[in-house]
């Protein structure tokens, strides 16, 4: 069982995003009044609308960390994301993105995995390739094995549902790790990521 805190300013979305949390049978809600009292859940689910950084003033100097977050933002600013990434952001979708995405976030976040929207990918790769092209940009952090399972069938032309039946996972989870991947190798495209990935010695051939 995941236990997930909401956390946000508007009492309406935290109801709508505590609805569709107690959605999920694998999921279990827990009531924190704020941010830092959330620390005996595993993933916090926080509307994040302006972007910025995590609502903590200290949240990087306290005594216990925060549990990972995934966070909704309302709109793509490559600088937002960024400061939400540093002060422990974990999951980026956008406030809009339909139930069965956040609660996908919600489920690979909790396993250790970093998420993204495609959206928020896009403003987040040019400041990876700054100064440099993406085929020399170096890697931000090492595949899980998974991901570098899902980085070999990309090599092999397999497509997201063939993958995603081989690995017995689902088609959004795969979206998940795809995004991940991209992240983590600076690639703009799969293309790109596979490149990557042989040049790095991650594929085996």
């Amino acid at each position: 069982m995941i236990r997930v805190a909401v956390a946000g300013k508007s009492a309406i979305v935290r109801s709508g995003l505590e609805a569709i949390v107690l959605s999920d049978s694998e999921l279990q809600l827990v009531r924190a009044a704020s941010l830092e009292m959330a620390r005996d859940a595993d993933v916090v689910l926080l509307d994040a609308p302006e972007g910025n950084s995590l609502p903590v003033a200290s949240a990087r100097v306290l005594a216990e960390p925060l549990p990972p977050v995934v966070a909704l933002v309302a709109e793509v600013r490559r600088v937002a994301i960024q400061r939400l990434l540093a002060t422990g952001g974990r999951g980026i979708l956008l406030r809009e993105a339909p139930p069965h995405e956040i609660l996908a976030a919600i489920h690979a976040v909790a396993a250790g995995l970093a998420v993204v929207s495609p959206e928020v990918l896009d403003a987040l790769v040019p400041s990876a390739l700054d100064g440099a092209p993406a085929d020399e940009a170096p890697a931000s952090e090492p595949l899980t094995e998974r991901e570098t399972q899902v980085l070999a069938a990309l090599a092999e032309g397999a497509g997201n549902k063939e993958i995603a039946t081989r690995l017995r996972i689902s088609e959004h989870t795969m979206k998940f790790h795809v995004s991940s991947i991209l992240a983590k190798l600076g690639a703009a495209t799969r293309t790109e990521a596979v490149a990557r990935g042989y040049r790095e010695g991650l594929i085996v051939i």
